[in-house]
């Protein structure tokens, strides 16, 4: 499962993803731009999409160390020198991390990229899945001693 651990920096995290659109501020490594996500358990894996429209795939970084995923992409400024009427898509570094539960193989993730979506597939561990226990019987053990 995905855990979100302090709210405070959620909501500090919210406020800036909001400033961002409001000033058209660029993403910098220092205070990276916002990568919108939905995800969702589907029976035994556990799924995440990531908006990264217009990012040449080439520059998206993926990192998984113990059970936090890190998601790093670029969109690069324009070269151009025109005069901009517009400029409400967001450019610059663009960074997301998930941290995950225990109950989640991350040795087994999965990533495919198409149409502006990072798409990552995340299998539920062997050991969180459920399971049933045989139950022993006082006849059975009577039954073998026997």
């Amino acid at each position: 499962m995905l855990m979100r651990t302090d709210p405070f920096r959620e909501s500090f995290r919210d406020l800036d993803r909001v400033a961002q659109l409001a000033f058209g501020a660029a993403g910098t490594l220092a205070r990276p731009s916002a990568m919108p996500m939905d995800a969702w358990r589907d029976g035994d894996t556990f799924h995440v999409e990531l908006d990264l429209p217009g990012v040449d795939p080439r520059s998206i970084d993926l990192d998984v160390e113990r059970n936090v995923v890190t998601v790093k992409a670029e969109r690069p400024p324009r070269a151009s020198d025109a005069d901009l009427i517009a400029a409400e898509r967001p450019r610059g570094v663009f960074s997301r991390q998930l941290v995950l539960g225990d109950s989640l193989d991350t040795e087994r993730i999965e990533a495919s990229y198409d149409a502006g979506v990072l798409s990552l597939s995340i299998p539920v561990a062997e050991k969180a899945k459920p399971r049933k226990i045989a139950i022993a019987h006082q006849d059975e053990r009577q039954a073998i001693t026997s």
